[in-house]
């Protein structure tokens, strides 16, 4: 570690403005800022700690399922309003990392990161959900936009999300055997909003719905309409765990599981 500083607004409007500073860092679970600040890969001058300002809480509306931005993904596994409204979205965050990753991870710190291998972007995608901030609504195929990147600018904090539950939907992943984020990970749902196919640690940009899946699953809901459909390499992660040719293969094996599985 190194010096930096260290603030804990008790309001949105203190935090906004201490982000505003120059190489601030807001810390939400800490599940990657932290590891991050050990190897000295990011310098910030302030830590802004949002842990104070309230954000948790969960709330079901009709067919909406809101969120606060610091709910941990243990809070969200167990919520019985989330298990009976949008059930695949409590079985994702029930595989998040393990069990210390998931009481301490954060529903907003997760998104703002836009880890490539993250789980919640896929079913933020795929279910077509809102991330609302103190300045702000923004669509989920609006919000990540590259890798570790996202429409939110400097000054802006999520403060909850809202989410569309489909019809059906199932989120299934291969994990890494060490770390638990996906190597490959597909969100499938059927909703009001069409068919979505999310995937979620294969692409080199991070989270990508896959048109070709979605296409073929709105002519007939079944594991066997993905038959035939290959995932193009080329912008495909390839690494010491897999190469992109692997995890294009990937993609249609999980897809077909998730689908059978909603």
């Amino acid at each position: 570690m190194y010096d930096f500083a260290y603030t804990k607004p008790a309001s949105l409007a203190d935090a906004v403005h201490a982000l505003g500073g120059a190489d601030a860092k807001a810390l939400a679970g800490g599940q990657t800022l932290i590891p991050v600040l050990k190897l000295r890969l990011n310098r910030p001058a302030i830590v802004v700690d949002l842990a104070g300002l309230g954000l948790s809480g969960i709330k079901v509306t009709g067919g909406t399922v809101t969120i606060g931005a610091t709910t941990t993904h243990a809070t969200v596994a167990a919520s019985l309003d989330v298990q009976r409204a949008f059930p695949a979205l409590a079985c994702l965050a029930a595989g998040i990392g393990d069990i210390q990753v998931r009481n301490r991870g954060t529903l907003g710190g997760s998104l703002a990161n836009n880890d490539p291998a993250a789980d919640y972007p896929a079913v933020a995608l795929a279910s077509d959900a809102t991330i609302r901030t103190n300045k702000r609504a923004i669509a989920a195929g609006d919000f990540f936009q590259g890798l570790f990147t996202t429409a939110l600018e400097p000054d802006e904090i999520i403060t909850e999300v809202a989410f569309q539950a489909p019809q059906r939907a199932a989120y299934t992943k291969f994990r890494n055997p060490a770390s638990r984020y996906a190597m490959v990970g597909v969100f499938v749902a059927k909703g009001g909003q069409g068919v979505r196919v999310a995937v979620t640690g294969a692409g080199q940009n991070g989270v990508f719905r896959h048109t070709a899946f979605e296409q073929a699953l709105e002519r007939a809901w079944a594991p066997e309409s993905l038959d035939g459909i290959s995932t193009p390499a080329d912008d495909l992660n390839s690494d010491i765990h897999g190469s992109a040719e692997y995890r294009g293969h990937l993609i249609g094996v999980i897809a077909k599981r998730a689908v059978a599985a909603s």
